[in-house]
């Protein structure tokens, strides 16, 4: 989002409040385009995991990123190192949509959105204490960046229903695993050029694909062809690492009129 600049403005930053926490939930931090917390289930499970959601609450017409931002925006960032008793957290994405800004296409959210998240207990019959650094940037016309430490004690008030709930309802709304009839094939491409094949129930012209860049992969908005009755997506490669990866995959979401689903790809 080349036209939405970063404002580094520390006091536009500084200035947001934060409001009064409840239950097994953080306080709210709020700033100019919207507010954000942390909020969790409260209870640990037998291994030592809690569930929970940054919870972005977008003014009208602000919007936010998925995990991939494309070329000018924030992901979503949360850093646990200076809790107690958590060693690692992992956030998850709803399917994102597709925007145009007439500068470039991305994806995000313009509505308020619950990202889930699981934090890993370092001893799983310990208590914890969240502190997690959070980063993300909010746009209207320009993007600011939200910075702020969101502070939980999960163990405060662990049967919440409310909360509960959210982060129940949070995680229900997290794409399916692919599969064969609701997934993709990746088609033989080159060096700078990612194609798949999509399959999918529902309207075609509502089908999507949404990969991510990440270990130095850096992806250009897809293009649709069709070819023996099939949806095509061909996505650029705009940058990549020296050398591929041998590990894991990129993370990908398709979307169609009957939902949608995640998964991981080879490194092209």
């Amino acid at each position: 989002m080349q036209s939405l600049k970063i404002l580094l403005l520390g006091a536009a930053i500084g200035s947001a409040s934060v409001l009064p926490a409840s239950a097994s939930s953080s306080a709210w931090y709020n700033s100019e385009g919207g507010k954000v917390r942390l909020v969790t289930s409260g209870k640990a499970d037998e291994a030592g995991r809690i569930q929970g959601v940054l919870d972005i609450a977008l003014k009208p017409g602000w919007k936010t990123y998925w995990r991939d931002p494309g070329d000018a925006g924030v992901p979503p960032q949360l850093d646990v190192s200076a809790s107690t008793n958590i060693a690692d957290a992992t956030l998850s994405f709803p399917a994102p949509q597709r925007h145009d800004d007439g500068y470039g296409k991305w994806a995000g959210y313009n509505y308020p959105v619950s990202l889930p998240v699981v934090f890993k207990l370092s001893a799983a019959k310990d208590s914890a204490v969240i502190d997690a650094d959070v980063f993300l940037g909010i746009c209207e016309t320009i993007c600011i960046p939200v910075q702020t430490r969101l502070t939980v004690d999960p163990g405060s008030d662990p049967d919440n229903a409310d909360d509960a709930a959210l982060v129940k309802a949070s995680f229900a709304a997290l794409p399916a695993p692919a599969r064969s009839d609701f997934g993709i094939n990746v088609l033989p491409g080159d060096h700078e050029t990612l194609v798949v094949e999509a399959n999918f129930p529902g309207d075609p012209d509502a089908a999507d694909f949404f990969v991510a860049g990440e270990r130095d992969y850096m992806f250009g908005a897809p293009s649709r062809s069709e070819k023996d009755g099939k949806l095509i997506f061909t996505v650029p490669i705009l940058d990549r690492p020296s050398a591929t990866p041998t590990d894991g995959g990129l993370h990908y979401t398709l979307t169609s009129s009957a939902g949608a689903v995640e998964g991981l790809l080879p490194f092209p």
